[in-house]
């Protein structure tokens, strides 16, 4: 299944990887406030966020790294890492926003990530996997950056919700469903499975030794 790169598609895939990065910039900046570091902390922190997921499926896939090919990416990670340091000096921040916050960077970020890959041709499994990575590999620098174990290793379905909505999105593009229709339903799929697995605490099986 290959999608061809037509205009409408392009603008669709900017818009949503736009918001993933502000979304997601915007959950490293809370993760590395509780932590305490000073501004240039949050911001490196909020750009390996925002950017990292990104980056490592566009090296993988052999395309041009998407903030280095437009640097409006870049730029939105910056102002949203800034504007949320200074938002929180003035309003109370909870761990729960950065929850919310994470959640929405998950969903965004899956459903870009898959349609970036389907657009280069990438079979269907694949492509789903790479909206995985791209949904949780800028969680996992955050947090090895703040010295911490990922979320996506402990936390309620975190990245198994990013790669059922995946599988959701391609197979609504199976049936001929409008993208952006598939887009926002499989989105918002993720967002609200990772809400509710966390609030109902939903996890899957650890692993345990015999005792």
């Amino acid at each position: 299944m290959t999608l061809t790169p037509i205009p409408s598609l392009l603008e669709n895939l900017y818009w949503i990887t736009l918001l993933a990065v502000v979304a997601s910039s915007a959950s490293g900046v809370l993760k590395a406030g509780f932590k305490q570091f000073d501004l240039f902390g949050v911001v490196i922190i909020a750009i390996a966020t925002g950017l990292g997921g990104g980056s490592v499926r566009d090296m993988l896939l052999g395309r041009d790294v998407f903030w280095i090919h437009d640097q409006i990416f870049f730029i939105a990670s910056l102002v949203s890492a800034v504007s949320v340091f200074i938002l929180a000096r003035l309003i109370k921040v909870t761990p729960r926003h950065f929850l919310v916050a994470d959640a929405a960077g998950l969903a965004t970020f899956g459903i870009a990530g898959t349609l970036v890959s389907l657009m280069l041709g990438v079979p269907p499994l694949i492509a789903s996997f790479m909206g995985v990575m791209t949904g949780t590999m800028g969680g996992i620098l955050r947090d090895v950056l703040c010295n911490e174990t990922p979320v996506v290793f402990l936390s309620p379905l975190y990245a198994t919700v990013s790669w059922i909505g995946s599988l959701l999105f391609i197979g609504l593009l199976y049936l001929d469903q409008d993208i952006t229709v598939a887009a926002i339903i499989s989105g918002l799929c993720i967002f609200i499975a990772r809400l509710l697995a966390m609030y109902y605490n939903i996890s899957l099986p650890r692993f345990r030794f015999k005792s």
